[in-house]
């Protein structure tokens, strides 16, 4: 019972008349407990003293049989390296030499024989004489020939510790013998039974001491025990051990100010208490945190499961304190160990779940194949395995699917312990042989187990024996390797390489195929993705322009990047058209891939046909969105969502003639404008929502005159903003690298490119650098057409002069018929006023005429019985190109001559002659 200190008092035992335990009966003659245990002592000390005799014997002689081993080592070591033993061993009486020698040092040194013999085993010298030459096993189980080993055996002269060093040529490459020497263990033991009496003193003065002492201690249990009969003590500790020690569970118990007071051996086990555990309070017993918190809180438990080290307990409390007396608390622990076992087990599949999570958070992040590879890799190590590699076929690392497994693999990733250096380098063609885990593994389909390397490396053996032998010196000692698969297509192998965590085991290549099964889904997707990528390249390098037209109204020079993530729909163009201009086009198309850039060859081919009908700018830019709209229409019907295309676009018009420039923008960044001085203006155009975005509202265009010699510079939104760069510091940038006068197109591009291009573009980048160009005033000519058909002849005769002043008069034939066409439908069915006007252009000459009339002439087939007609098929078939062009007021009426294609030589023809072609062409 507790008393009200707090501590536990031992009252008389008082005897228990239902126990029927066992009595002492081991030493009847002895009434007293003290008398008992003195006997029971002293028969302890006599067996210790006697076990402690015989220890000494024993290290005795194994101290002697060491001081043997070290003499004999020793001795061996002395003579083999002993001036003249190399000499005496490769001469050609090497026994005549040694002998004398060898007895010399065996005398004194206190061996027992120093024997020294050929690398084949036959002795040059022995104590006994009849033994030389002949042979003996000179080298034994477990030892090795080339460094000095010592061992017990059976020799000539009986069990020996013998020590055999190797003695090397001077150029310490070959041995030329051995020396042994040797001390016999009949030596060793006479030397230890010289020591056997004063051991055996010893022995009986420290049992002599032994027993004083239990003596003393008996004396002073006798007085403690007050004189308890020994049966009562007997029961009486019986009882307690029957209550708190024999029990399979932990009692503790502990007092209301939360200190130990009573602590059984279950309850010392569990919890690792230490031993003056009592007395101290339970939160400072080194326990676990919860486990401590619950033991001082005195509250009621049942069942609670707690941490103690490696075990878990299950911990029931009840406080106690009946009848007034002190508060305090009994616990009980039961150990259930099988539990943490399942635990455990719970913990490496929750491990594993765990390291199948983050496989998929982790692997496929960048969608590139190797480096794919490389983060499967990554992942497995060293949670699952010490190294991972991943060997791919070919046309995956291509983008392509394999036409079927084959044998030869291409090593794309490796990571793992310093000696992972030892298997195959990233980029190295593997052929693995027939019988190795790979190939097998390919042909079942199934993940293939090697467990010991070593003694199952045939195959890597007969692949490569030298990287097999660096691969097993590195310590790999087994092997799991699994097929890639990924819709029903091996991709390649993944293989885990262990050399210090536990071979594994059967259970392991479940884990091993699910995690590659994740693995290869993303290497596959990211194989797809690079076939994407490479289709989506092809087919906008074949979109965009390979070569821009030289034209003489401007200079140009351009840039194209695709973004690392995939190409986009980024696209620029030079149009040439009508009256010496040119269009400039610079676009965008939302996202990246095949469909961006097939929505850009859609805009780009748009573009060419719109600038075709000759339209303006704001014009065009309309048409383009209402095709974009319409697009966007199709395709979020077919997709059954609200996507939206969407694209930018800067579409300029720039006259060589007049210097005018007119641009129109819709949701594209302003162009800048490099004077010929170097000063660098954002052209103020006004803006407009994406192309498919703007609801049909009307774009505006605006109107500049460039100066001769400026650069107009069109770009799109990759060059100048990014993840790291606003939009605002990019055009600053691109402000400072324009400021430089004097600059080409070309130069132009490579300064914008060195300044602002991105470490890694994550948008395409397109640029376009036109450096403008005028027409001299003498190369064209203009007159005022009044509306008298009287006058054609008149302007005909001018036209034919100023074509002498070009030096063009072989194409005066030719232009007269042009002209007097043009200028007599426009007389006849145009309204004034009435312009024509001649361009001499670099390469092709120009007739404009110009009226207040909307209406448009139009090929059509005339009948034999017409009249008219067929002046148009004289207009078509002398210029190279002719259309109309629509003005605010009016329209022109264009026709293009080459000065160096066939239409520009009539070759003599008439208009007889010609009009005899009509039965197979078109007129009006």
């Amino acid at each position: 019972m507790a008393t009200r200190s707090g501590r536990l008092r031992v009252s008389r035992f008082r005897p228990y008349s239902g126990y029927s335990g066992p009595r002492s009966t081991a030493l009847p003659r002895v009434r007293s407990v003290a008398g008992q245990v003195f006997l029971l002592q002293l028969a302890i000390m006599v067996l210790f003293a006697a076990a402690a005799g015989v220890a000494l014997v024993f290290q005795a002689r194994n101290a002697s049989m060491q001081e043997a081993r070290q003499l004999a080592f020793g001795v061996a070591q002395a003579f083999a390296h002993a001036p003249g033993t190399l000499e005496a061993m490769k001469s050609d009486t090497p026994r005549a030499l040694m002998q004398p020698r060898a007895e010399e040092a065996r005398e004194e040194s206190g061996v027992d024989y120093v024997v020294a013999f050929d690398p084949n085993g036959f002795r040059w010298t022995h104590p006994d004489p009849a033994l030389i030459g002949k042979h003996i096993f000179a080298l034994r189980e477990g030892a090795a020939a080339d460094r000095p080993f010592t061992q017990t055996f059976e020799g000539s002269l009986g069990l020996s510790v013998d020590s055999t060093v190797p003695v090397y040529d001077t150029g310490g490459k070959s041995i030329v013998g051995f020396v042994s020497a040797g001390i016999t263990v009949d030596s060793v033991d006479e030397v230890v039974q010289g020591q056997l009496p004063q051991l055996l003193g010893f022995a009986g003065g420290a049992l002599v001491v032994s027993a004083g002492g239990t003596a003393l201690v008996s004396r002073r249990l006798r007085r403690q025990t007050h004189g308890l009969d020994p049966s009562e003590m007997t029961r009486m500790y019986e009882h307690h051990d029957a209550v708190l020690h024999a029990v399979r569970e932990g009692v503790l118990i502990i007092g209301g100010d939360g200190r130990l007071l009573l602590a059984n051996d279950e309850a010392r086990r569990l919890l690792a208490l230490p031993p003056d555990a009592e007395e101290r309070r339970v939160t400072d017993l080194g326990l676990e945190t919860g486990t401590a918190r619950l033991l001082g809180s005195g509250r009621v438990a049942t069942d609670e499961v707690h941490l103690a080290g490696d075990r878990l307990l299950a911990v029931n409390m009840r406080p106690v304190g009946p009848d007034g007396g002190p508060a305090g608390s009994v616990v009980t622990l039961r150990d259930t160990t099988e539990l943490r076992a399942l635990a455990g087990r719970a913990e490496v599949a929750r491990e594993r779940l765990r390291l199948l999570y983050d496989a998929g958070v982790r692997i496929g992040t960048t969608l590139e194949v190797t480096s794919t590879a490389q983060e499967l890799t990554e992942v497995s190590v060293p949670r699952f395995a010490d190294a991972a590699t991943v060997d791919l076929l070919d046309p995956v690392l291509r983008g392509e699917e394999p036409a079927g497994p084959g044998s030869e693999m291409r090593r794309a990733a490796v990571h793992g312990v310093e000696g992972a250096r030892a298997l195959h380098p990233v980029g190295e063609l593997i052929r693995f042989v027939p019988t190795s885990p790979m190939a097998v593994g390919v042909e079942r389909g199934h993940a293939v187990l090697e467990a010991d390397l070593a003694a199952s490396g045939d195959w890597m053996a007969a692949q490569d024996p030298d990287r097999a032998l660096r691969v097993l010196d590195h310590g790999f000692h087994s092997l799991i390797t699994v097929p890639l698969q990924a819709r029903g297509v091996v991709l390649g192998m993944a293989s885990f390489w262990r050399s210090q965590a536990p071979p594994f085991e059967e259970e392991d290549l479940a884990f091993a195929e699910e995690l590659v099964a994740r693995a290869a889904v993303a290497i596959d997707n990211a194989r797809r993705y690079t076939r994407e990528h490479a289709l989506a390249e092809t087919l906008q390098r074949s979109l965009l322009p390979g070569s821009l037209p030289d034209h003489s109204a401007v200079e140009v020079a351009h840039r194209y990047l695709p973004a690392l993530d995939g190409v986009g729909g980024d696209w620029f163009d030079v149009i040439p058209l009508p009256g010496a201009r040119v269009a400039l086009v610079v676009g965008d198309v939302v996202g990246h891939g095949l469909h961006a850039a097939a929505t850009m060859g859609q805009l780009r081919a748009a573009v060419h046909t719109f600038s075709a009908l000759d339209l303006s700018p704001d014009e065009l830019l309309g048409h383009l969105d209402e095709l974009v709209a319409r697009i966007d229409g199709e395709e979020s019907a077919e997709r059954d969502d609200k996507g939206v295309t969407g694209a930018t676009c800067l579409y300029a018009v720039y006259d060589p003639s007049s210097g005018q420039c007119s641009l129109a923008r819709s949701g594209h960044p302003e162009p800048a404008l490099v004077h010929p001085d170097g000063t660098v203006e954002f052209l103020r155009v006004p803006g407009a929502p994406p192309l498919g975005l703007g609801g049909g509202e009307p774009f505006e265009t605006a109107e500049v005159t460039l100066p001769e010699g400026s650069r107009l510079v069109l770009y799109t939104d990759g060059l100048i903003e990014d993840r790291d760069r606003g939009i605002d510091i990019g055009l600053e940038a691109l402000r400072d690298a324009l400021a430089r006068p004097g600059r080409t197109p070309e130069e132009t591009c490579r300064d914008v490119f060195d300044t602002l291009l991105p470490a890694g573009a994550g948008d395409d980048i397109a640029l376009l650098v036109a450096r403008t160009h005028r027409l001299d005033p003498s190369q064209v000519a203009e007159w005022n057409v009044p509306g008298d058909p009287a006058v054609v002849a008149g302007i005909r005769a001018d036209v034919t002069r100023r074509l002498g002043a070009w030096g063009l008069d072989e194409m005066a034939f030719t232009t007269e018929l042009v002209i007097s066409e043009l200028v007599t439908n426009a007389i006849r069915y145009g309204t004034e006023p009435i312009r024509l006007r001649v361009l001499h252009d670099r390469d092709s000459l120009i007739c404009e005429v110009t009226d207040g009339s909307s209406t448009s002439p139009h090929l059509r087939r005339a009948a034999t019985t017409d009249e008219g007609g067929r002046g148009l098929f004289l207009v078509a078939q002398f210029s190279q190109r002719w259309g109309t062009r629509y003005m605010a007021r009016g329209k022109v009426i264009w026709t293009e001559q080459s000065l160096h294609g066939p239409a520009s030589d009539a070759d003599g023809a008439t208009a007889d002659t010609l009009l005899d072609q009509w039965d197979e062409a078109w007129s009006t």
